[in-house]
């Protein structure tokens, strides 16, 4: 039974090193091909060759990810399902440990290859520097630990994803329920929220639990590795090369001092407007002017289509891009119940192609993840022509969430495709809030991670403790009275802490890149998106200031950054009423 929602893709390229009908789920068969480059390694004599063994290196790497990558879709798609899971987590449990060794390798031979310093500069430099990095972590004896923690990370999604509530005789997903925030009925708002609340936190144990195990073996990862905590690995594993935990620390204070205060200005005016003494957690989505919740869609193809109208104005190269992937069945988007939570877009790397997983229920926060993940399939499909699988799948995440968040802005300059015109303005003028409110929870996720990791031993109040502090400096003027413990809590929520540690602090960085980008666009839309497609086509191959250059913004992300892209916001949100 094919649980995908694509059937059999073209292949970008034939295969000339991995045989056709290749079974990718069985080590026997795959180990040949190991043996047959690490024995080819030892014949290269020219430095030609060696990019040749590069490229077939490439092509098995790319079929064993792609294998990976359709069995991690078919589970997140139906995660009641047995069989998804049980492929998913065959391929884990058996295939991915036999294959990481052998991968490091491979790379120990390239990095100690006598031929190494012969390939040709810049083409090379970060595929080298990426190798040394990962022949410097690698710990034979992590292979079964990070086994256990991708099993762990997979019961947390499946945990997730199955959580529903009983609401008025019928049932629904937590996703379904968050569109009833956006109803003026208080009352209704509340009731949704505290059903919602009571539903997670009678999960917590379990979460908490799940959490402190892969605490565990990440920490004890990173001891294996050298390292005195899992901060400083994660960075190293990360190949965070271009900025440090410190950084991280002045982007917090940054958000402190120049964010803050307009995430306070709009909580006044939402307060005054709402007509409330103070504004609790079930008040934060719900239109201040107590309009109805905006419905851009009824139907998930109406969201395909008025998106594809999106596209087709704004640029012919991206607009067929995704009308292609519509042809070959490449979007899931709909939410039902055993579907994971979230979305996300996932490049299939032997085909090149890429595909896209939502949640859509009919909100206005669908048009921004339809076109949020667009952005990373249009960083896929611009970088399809590379055949070095790092540079083509696997572009430094900060600049990945460029590509996404300037979508997401460039984009909703026609939102008219989805609303009248008064609409569309109120729907900018709720993103673009989202945006500023969004940096002051990266920061949270982010601090909360620094803290975590760099307190071994600590205890749960201790944690619950270090998030509310974190809650205190940026959530804001928002009263959680009678709700301490949903507060104390609300990091469950947050999938990136358990399956992505430390991946969060991108969207902030990015973020700061797509503001850029959008405020070069309202100069000259033409140049800023001309820039964007370049630096979207250089996929991996280069340095992350010099991907920020190529799209027209600097990497930096202080004070100095944010504090005029705040004062865009304020006129943009001024001009939108």
């Amino acid at each position: 039974m094919n649980l995908l929602p694509f059937a059999n893709l073209p292949a970008y390229r034939p295969r000339r090193f991995v045989p056709t009908n290749l079974e990718l789920g069985d080590w026997a068969q795959l180990a040949p091909l190991f043996d047959k480059l690490e024995s080819r390694s030892r014949q290269l004599t020219t430095v030609a060759q060696l990019e040749d063994w590069l490229v077939d290196w490439s092509e098995l790497s790319a079929a064993l990810e792609e294998e990976a990558s359709r069995r991690y879709i078919a589970m997140t798609c139906h995660t009641d399902n047995p069989d998804a899971e049980s492929a998913y987590l065959q391929f884990v449990e058996e295939i991915e440990p036999q294959t990481k060794p052998r991968q490091f390798r491979l790379e120990t031979i390239l990095i100690g290859h006598q031929l190494r310093s012969q390939l040709p500069l810049p083409r090379y430099e970060i595929l080298l520097r990426d190798a040394q990095n990962h022949v410097a972590l690698f710990r034979e004896e992590n292979v079964q630990l990070e086994t256990e923690e991708a099993k762990l990370t997979q019961q947390y999604q499946k945990l997730s994803g199955s959580l529903t509530v009983q609401f008025r005789g019928e049932e629904k997903t937590l996703v379904q329920m968050g569109k009833l925030l956006e109803e003026p009925d208080r009352a209704l708002r509340q009731e949704v929220w505290e059903l919602v609340a009571q539903r997670r936190l009678s999960e917590r144990e379990t979460f908490e639990a799940q959490f402190e195990t892969l605490l565990e073996l990440r920490e004890r990862i990173a001891k294996n590795a050298g390292f005195d905590n899992y901060r400083d690995y994660a960075f190293r594993r990360l190949g965070r090369f271009d900025y440090t935990p410190a950084d991280c620390v002045k982007f917090h204070d940054a958000v402190a001092a120049e964010v803050m205060p307009l995430v306070r200005e709009l909580q006044a005016q939402r307060r005054r407007d709402l007509g409330l003494e103070r504004l609790r957690p079930w008040d934060a989505s719900v239109d201040p002017q107590s309009r109805g919740p905006l419905k851009p869609f009824a139907q998930v193809g109406e969201l395909v289509s008025r998106t594809q109208d999106i596209f087709d104005q704004l640029d012919g190269e991206l607009a067929a891009g995704f009308r292609q992937m519509q042809d070959l069945h490449l979007l899931d988007l709909d939410n039902r119940k055993g579907k994971a939570p979230g979305g996300y877009q996932s490049t299939l790397p032997e085909s090149r192609l890429p595909f896209i997983f939502m949640n859509a229920v009919g909100q206005q926060r669908d048009v921004e993840t339809i076109l949020h993940e667009a952005g990373h399939a249009f960083h896929a499909l611009a970088a399809r022509a590379e055949d070095l699988l790092p540079y083509r799948n696997n572009p430094p995440i900060e600049f990945c969430e460029v590509a996404s968040m300037s979508m997401e802005l460039i984009g909703a300059e026609f939102l008219e495709k989805f609303y009248p015109p008064a609409e569309a303005n109120r729907a900018r003028r709720a993103h673009l809030e989202d945006i500023i409110k969004v940096l002051g929870w990266i920061a949270t996720v982010d601090a909360f991670q620094h803290w975590i990791y760099t307190h071994p031993g600590h205890t749960r109040p201790e944690r619950a403790a270090a998030w509310n502090s974190l809650m205190d400096r940026f959530a804001g003027d928002i009263d959680w009275s009678g709700h301490e413990s949903a507060r104390s809590h609300l990091w469950h929520r947050q999938l990136h802490i358990f399956l992505y540690p430390f991946y969060y602090i991108e969207y902030g960085i990015a973020q700061l890149g797509a503001l850029q980008v959008w405020a070069n666009s309202k100069r000259d839309k033409a140049k800023a998106l001309a820039d964007y497609k370049t630096a979207l086509a250089l996929g991996g191959s280069r340095p992350l200031p010099e991907l920020f250059r190529a799209a027209g913004c600097p990497f930096e992300f202080s004070a100095a950054t944010i504090s005029p892209l705040m004062e865009l916001l304020r006129r943009e949100l001024a001009r939108l009423g």
